[in-house]
């Protein structure tokens, strides 16, 4: 079973549609110990990374979610859900992230359009992640305005371009996350959710 985090930052919905069309079962929990007996563990998110922060701290769930990943389950982010991997962002600052990835989210700079909104192409820099069970060069949907700059690049394993190249998906040991979002990307999107998902399934 595949629990996604509920803390209050939409668009689960897409997700659950897009892992039960690929076969997934899945439940939608901020139940500790439903996350913990999970399979594999989905950290979705859209909105503020301050705000969002407040509620998992709130509920305790930022001490669950560390202990999830240090013990090596399965772990999965999705848009601000990489974001809060980080130790913190430029959309919040004095708020720690959760710090599980070194590095911090900072914003596109002008003259670009923000948020990014749209098909983008995204690139694999270096093999050992879900990545790999898809074609290079695929365009998936994002929507953002900020983007994770990690201070270890091996942690990074696509990036895509907007004004310059950034953070598209990270891989650390257990956590896989995009900041791409996978259910709102077709086909492509779907292959890739199900390989990430794959080996705890």
């Amino acid at each position: 079973m595949i629990a996604i985090v509920d803390y209050g930052a939409g668009n689960v919905a897409s997700v659950q549609k897009a892992l039960a069309h690929i076969g997934r079962d899945s439940v939608l929990s901020a139940d500790p110990e439903v996350l913990r007996s999970a399979d594999c563990v989905i950290f979705p998110g859209q909105g503020h990374f301050g705000q969002a922060m407040a509620r998992l701290t709130s509920t305790g769930l930022d001490g669950v979610l560390r202990e999830i990943i240090a013990n090596g389950k399965p772990f999965v982010g999705i848009c601000l859900g990489l974001q809060l991997l980080f130790e913190g962002s430029d959309e919040a600052p004095g708020v720690p992230g959760l710090g599980v990835l070194r590095g911090r989210c900072v914003a596109f700079t002008a003259p670009l359009k923000v948020p990014q909104i749209g098909w983008n192409q995204v690139d694999r820099t270096r093999a050992g992640s879900a990545m790999d069970a898809v074609p290079d060069a695929q365009f998936f949907y994002f929507v953002h305005t900020y983007h994770a700059v990690a201070a270890h690049p091996n942690d990074v394993v696509a990036t895509a371009d907007y004004g310059a190249p950034f953070t598209a998906a990270v891989q650390h040991r257990n956590v896989f996350a995009t900041q791409f979002h996978p259910e709102k990307s077709g086909q492509i999107g779907l292959d890739l959710l199900k390989a990430a998902t794959e080996a705890a399934c």
